[in-house]
């Protein structure tokens, strides 16, 4: 391999069109755009236009065998992304996946399966909100226990509206054949595998789900989940792509403390002074008496912080590919390191399994299980092949 790694951009969609031109705009160090793929022939015109410099290939196995790329950044339909990203592996090369990491819990153990056995090679996914320095903030005060152990968390992430049209623009989207679900495995991943990330894997998930509720399509547009994290604590999280005005707050309870975030642009971090059991044991009856009067002074019993985002567009995304490079050329350790993509596909697909069998499940429920009912829905559509 060259001293810098040369990318191989697999599907120049929307977001492959994003890293192609941040990588040859310069913005991304020690990596450099050795090749595109895609399988509209149109599209080749437009690299030979935009991207002299980078090699051409309609199909990914035939770039893969060039010798023209170190890495790719797959950028295709989720359903695919596991196999791409083990015939990379298999091919020697570095493989960064665009989110999510699979539709289906036992695709993905598959794909983590192959790069444990290459770890010579780097392996990462693109959920590029881990490296939003509000959410990196919020984790590090979670990790170092600044609100204390978590007791309850909750976000309503709404602000996924998506009218009819979307949905009417390829009969592929919003099937169970074709995507795989929908606000949960299309919209929501970044916030899925956030909120994961920051407050931990859950034990059980329980949800009521809403399969074309508000638009007609086969997939969900609407999902609540309860998940329980063991010793009392418990979270919820709420989607749907038919609020229009929609909403985004994600508060984390914990024993010591409170961080509330709006819009994933500001976030109140308050830190008791004293454990909230600690301050409860110690208010006799006249603070009672005041409290109940509005006369208590609560703000002597603890602080308060705000953190501004300071995201700004691309970076994000530039970043995660210079983390990328970074781990390829000298171990920099990954932000987002590609095993742990399952999580999340492993928290849609429960969230999807309890409400189709309408039971409390467990986080690490048997994958077979949900595969088979998976299939049923693709068997009843009738549009494409069931899954293996």
């Amino acid at each position: 391999m060259t001293n810098t790694p040369r990318l191989g951009i697999v599907g120049l969609g929307a977001q492959g069109s994003v890293y192609a031109e941040l990588v040859s705009d310069g913005l991304v160090p020690n990596m450099d755009l050795g090749a595109i793929c895609d399988g509209n022939p149109a599209t080749r015109q437009l690299v030979e236009s935009e991207y002299p410099a980078a090699a051409f290939y309609d199909d990914y196995l035939t770039m893969l065998e060039s010798g023209s790329v170190d890495a790719v950044v797959i950028c295709v339909p989720s359903y695919l992304h596991p196999q791409m990203g083990i015939d990379a592996l298999q091919h020697g090369i570095h493989v960064l996946l665009e989110k999510p990491a699979g539709v289906y819990t036992k695709q993905v153990e598959e794909l983590n399966a192959v790069a444990a056995t290459k770890p010579e090679l780097t392996f990462a996914i693109m959920f590029n909100q881990r490296n939003n320095p509000l959410y990196r903030r919020i984790k590090e005060i979670i990790s170092s226990g600044g609100i204390g152990a978590i007791r309850h968390t909750s976000w309503i992430i709404t602000t996924w509206w998506r009218p009819q049209a979307y949905y009417d623009q390829s009969a592929w989207r919003a099937t169970w054949g074709g995507e795989g679900g929908g606000v949960l495995v299309n919209q929501a991943p970044h916030q899925l595998d956030l909120w994961l990330w920051i407050c931990g894997l859950p034990q059980s998930v329980y949800a009521k789900v809403a399969y074309g509720f508000r638009r007609a399509i086969a997939v969900e547009d609407e999902a609540t989940a309860i998940v329980d994290y063991g010793q009392g604590a418990t979270g919820v999280f709420i989607t749907a792509t038919h609020d229009f005005v929609g909403t985004d707050r994600f508060e984390i309870l914990g024993d010591s403390g409170k961080i509330v975030v709006e819009n994933s642009a500001t976030a109140t971090v308050t830190r008791l002074k004293k454990p909230e059991r600690e301050l409860s044991e110690a208010v006799d009856q006249q603070d009672i008496s005041r409290l109940l009067s509005g006369r208590l002074d609560l703000s002597q019993y603890h602080s308060s912080e705000i953190i501004e985002s300071e995201a700004q567009w691309g970076a994000q995304h530039a970043g995660m590919l210079e983390n990328f490079a970074a781990n390829i050329l000298d171990g920099t350790p990954l932000i987002a390191p590609g095993a742990e993509g399952i999580n999340s596909v492993r928290l849609a697909n429960a969230i999807h399994l309890s409400s189709w069998q309408g039971r409390e499940v467990p986080f690490d429920f048997d994958t077979k299980d949900y595969l088979s009912e998976l299939n049923r829905r693709i068997r009843d559509e009738g549009l494409l092949p069931e899954r293996a």
